[in-house]
């Protein structure tokens, strides 16, 4: 890498004593509230654009799209037998308006085998929020859409992580579920547990509302103007019950950072810079750019949705061997540590340009603890960031665009192919869950 120029140079020694990154964290933080669709997302959206003009992002713009606005009203669960008592819960994005009662089965980690062994036709399915060691992480979608297809009535997502935190996240992609669900925290989820094992049933309320409304991406450019671009994006919406500061305020600041330092580099291509809107509550907002763009002349993704959390960077490269290749580089003549992963998944906003055959990475990091931890509950909040790591994952992800701009430049980068990728999702035991959420493509079968 040492023919980075001068002018580039400088821009990295800056950023290790920059404190703008934290002060974009802190106003975006500050907001509280960033659902996609609500005031605080227009907001958030606006602070994205500013950020990224002071940063040397040029021809920044609005791109609204439609979505479907999720609001949360109250939410009650009561265990009537074998006691009489209330918890606290909280509904899940997308829970329609309900009112359901029945037994309670507790069903584990909520994987596909052990809802089969279960009974949970007419009951409220308890599920944790993680899986077992060894496998593949089970996502939350999958073990409502499991559970449902099993004939429960209603969902509970117990968190594993303790402190009284009930976690949210989203039921379906950008639209109305048809059946409730609710986070409990995992001091509550051991009392369901308990209850379950004596026969206990429990009654489940939720009042909320699904309508039409809006968000938007936060679009720009750095390098030159070519009919081939690079994208790099990560999304700045979060829930509802939290500041969002981990999830994923760290990953817009670490785009911000990086593109202040792209801005100075000499690059072969084009790279359009995006702030995506609504990720959580379906990718809707990564949906809506891939509908717009022409994909052939997109040479690669890099979505920064988990980078600047802890210390340790992880790349998903996605079933791309070009990705994988250009981060294994940037890793050794960098000395740092990328642990690549090329396992793929559907759950973040390379999602819509893998599925197209765009190659793909996301970057993210590692915390050593398996699951969310403090993601997606009240307690994700700005205190527990360690600003240094966004810098110097900033830092990183310029080079990983940079090094893959002149692989896609020389035609080193090569699309995904349908088949190939099935097989990937099938290979990582993906089938069976992304059915029962609704999103396997049909063109795999």
């Amino acid at each position: 890498m040492d023919d980075i120029s001068p002018a580039a140079r400088d821009v990295f020694a800056r950023t290790w004593t920059d404190d703008r990154p934290w002060e974009f964290l802190s106003r975006l933080t500050a907001l509280g509230d960033r659902m996609a669709g609500t005031d605080g997302d227009r907001r958030a959206g606006e602070l994205v654009a500013e950020a990224f003009e002071d940063a040397g992002v040029r021809d920044v713009e609005y791109d609204p799209f439609e979505m479907a606005c999720w609001t949360r009203g109250k939410t009650t669960l009561t265990v009537a037998a074998p006691d009489s008592r209330s918890f606290e819960a909280v509904a899940l994005p997308y829970a329609p308006s309900a009112d359901v009662s029945g037994p309670l089965v507790n069903v584990g980690y909520g994987t596909p085998d052990e809802i089969d062994e279960k009974d949970v036709d007419g009951a409220l399915a308890v599920a944790s929020t993680t899986t077992p060691a060894g496998g593949r992480f089970v996502h939350r979608m999958e073990k409502f859409g499991y559970a449902l297809d099993a004939g429960a009535v209603g969902f509970l997502f117990v968190n594993h992580v303790p402190g009284q935190l009930p976690p949210t996240g989203a039921l379906r992609y950008d639209e109305e579920a048809p059946a409730p669900a609710a986070g409990v925290s995992k001091e509550t989820g051991d009392w369901l547990r308990d209850y379950a094992e004596r026969g206990g049933e429990a009654r489940l309320t939720i009042d909320a509302e699904t309508t039409p409304g809006e968000s938007r991406n936060v679009e720009g450019r750095v390098g030159p103007d070519t009919d081939r671009e690079l994208v790099v994006c990560a999304h700045y919406d979060a829930h509802d019950i939290a500041e969002g500061a981990l999830d994923n305020g760290c990953g817009i600041a670490t785009v911000v950072t990086a593109a202040r330092i792209l801005a100075a580099m000499d690059l072969p291509l084009g790279v359009r810079v995006v702030g995506v809107g609504a990720e959580e509550l379906g990718l809707t907002g990564a949906e809506h750019l891939v509908d717009r763009l022409d994909l052939d002349s997109v040479a690669a993704v890099v979505n920064v949705d988990g980078a600047g959390r802890f210390r340790d960077l992880v790349a998903m490269t996605h079933a791309s061997e070009s990705t994988a290749t250009v981060v294994s580089r940037v890793a050794d003549e960098s000395n740092h540590p990328i642990r690549v992963e090329e396992e793929p998944h559907p759950f973040s906003d390379q999602w819509p340009f893998v599925r197209a055959g765009v190659p793909s990475v996301q970057l993210h990091s590692d915390s050593g603890e398996r699951g969310r931890g403090w993601g997606h509950t009240h307690a994700d909040t700005r205190d527990k960031v360690d600003e240094r790591n966004i810098r110097e994952h900033a830092m990183l992800t310029a080079l990983v665009v940079r090094e893959l701009a002149s692989d896609a430049a020389a035609g080193a980068v090569s699309r995904l192919d349908d088949d190939d990728l099935a097989a990937a999702f099938r290979q990582a035991d993906f089938e069976v869950g992304m059915k029962a959420a609704g999103i396997w493509p049909t063109g795999w079968d």
